[in-house]
């Protein structure tokens, strides 16, 4: 690894940290460009949860300094998750490069579309345990074999579900969404570890970036008009990562 690859790791995983607990979209950034300086595929699915691992403990621990709720809420929700995530990483181990890349261009661009769709105005409410339903417990598995398996755009799904199904706040969204995303990823991480799927001088050195993003998205009160802005860079560079995955 060349001085500039470990510059762009942690620049790279700083944009990263700072989209994914704001909003959505930051492994669309990382996992590429693992694949672009040379890690194989599945070791670069692996490999990018060191990061998220690491950028949801930042962004935790920060929230419940500032004051975060419902925590306990959000372990319950992680335990469906976890199961979902074991069974996504699994399945990630044994499928071949070439239909792993396929996957993550097609992921790419869904969840780009679905950061494209206009965000629904609800009447939201405190969640408490009594509202979590069947239905609930059952899209949080989902989410989790999706995200154990890829993560990519894993953001965009809880945001349809909790804001979405649960009518609750975004920035309660938030809250959980980091939380749920730490408790799965550690084991799915585990996974790919005993698999011999992690490049650890990769991972934290995205992981010194992500971390920084994350801390520094905590405590920003972003308006609309700075949230729009963000999320059209990101799916800008988005579109360049997905037609230099189409075309090498």
């Amino acid at each position: 690894m060349s001085g500039l690859e470990g510059l762009a790791l942690v620049v790279i995983g700083a944009a990263a940290g700072f989209i994914n607990v704001l909003a959505a979209g930051g492994s669309m950034l990382t996992l590429p460009l693992l694949m672009f300086l040379g890690l194989p595929p599945q070791v670069a699915n692996g490999t990018n949860r060191v990061s998220i691992a690491l950028q949801s403990v930042s962004a935790v621990g920060n929230f419940r300094r500032a004051g975060a709720r419902d925590l306990g809420v959000g372990l319950r929700l992680s335990v469906p998750a976890v199961l979902g995530a074991l069974c996504g990483a699994w399945l990630a181990l044994g499928i071949p490069d070439a239909v792993f890349e396929t996957v993550l261009v097609v992921a790419m661009v869904g969840a780009s579309l679905m950061m494209l769709l206009p965000q629904p105005t609800l009447d939201t409410r405190e969640l408490t345990p009594e509202r979590l339903t069947p239905a609930v417990y059952l899209a949080m598995f989902v989410i989790g074999l999706y995200g154990g398996f890829i993560q990519v755009g894993v953001g965009v799904l809880f945001i349809a579900v909790l804001y979405r199904m649960l009518r609750i706040d975004l920035a309660q969204v938030n809250v959980l969404k980091v939380l749920i995303i730490l408790v799965y990823t550690l084991p799915a991480l585990a996974v790919f570890v005993l698999d011999d799927q992690v490049r650890w001088a990769y991972g934290l050195l995205m992981a010194v970036g992500s971390m920084s993003g994350a801390w520094l998205a905590v405590r920003v009160n972003m308006g609309p008009r700075g949230a729009k802005w963000v999320r059209g860079l990101t799916l800008a560079v988005i579109g360049v990562i997905i037609l230099r995955l189409v075309l090498v």
